[in-house]
């Protein structure tokens, strides 16, 4: 019944806070085996390396888009057994929200209505390569944008960030599900 009522509400008030998901794509998808058919040889266990990065633009006053670009590495001793960088996008309808929630939506809410897409692809396109899907960890990312404030609140004082200039998270390979 209060979807129903949803549209009448914000026809009464026109300054009620939106925030709606428009469309969801996958935006970029690249895989990699530079070794193959070779690797398959190797009797060692991989190691991967997974780096998230979260970003986002505005594409009119009350349209935004949100994207996740996940980066998965993967070797065999030094040698690459496949590399995997998918982008998943999502178009947002923000309206009425006050200034210091946007970058908090963006950064926290956005990213985490989209990363179960970005999950799918990257199994999805592993599996296209006859090895085993890689499940990604589900990711905090309340816990990705403090430490994101917290890197720019460091820069700004001038001294440099924990753990490098990278911005994004990297996972231990212990965070991952095979």
């Amino acid at each position: 019944m209060s979807d129903q009522n949803a549209p009448a509400d914000s026809a009464q008030n026109p300054n009620a806070p939106v925030f709606n998901m428009q469309r969801v794509y996958l935006k970029d998808l690249s895989l990699e085996m530079p070794n193959a058919p070779n690797i398959f040889l190797e009797q060692e266990g991989p190691k991967v390396e997974v780096t998230i990065n979260v970003g986002g633009q505005a594409l009119a006053d009350t349209v935004f888009e949100s994207t996740i670009t996940v980066t998965v590495t993967t070797r065999i001793g030094d040698k690459v057994l496949y590399l995997v960088e998918a982008t998943q996008g999502g178009v947002f309808e923000i309206a009425n929200v006050p200034a210091e929630q946007l970058d908090p939506l963006m950064g926290i809410v956005c990213p985490t209505m989209l990363y179960p897409y970005l999950r799918a692809n990257v199994a999805d396109a592993i599996t296209r390569t006859s090895l085993p899907p890689l499940h990604l960890a589900e990711v905090n990312f309340q816990a990705l944008f403090e430490q994101r404030m917290a890197q720019a609140a460091q820069e700004g004082q001038g001294q440099a960030p924990a753990g490098g200039n990278e911005s994004g998270l990297i996972l231990p390979p212990g965070m991952l599900r095979q």
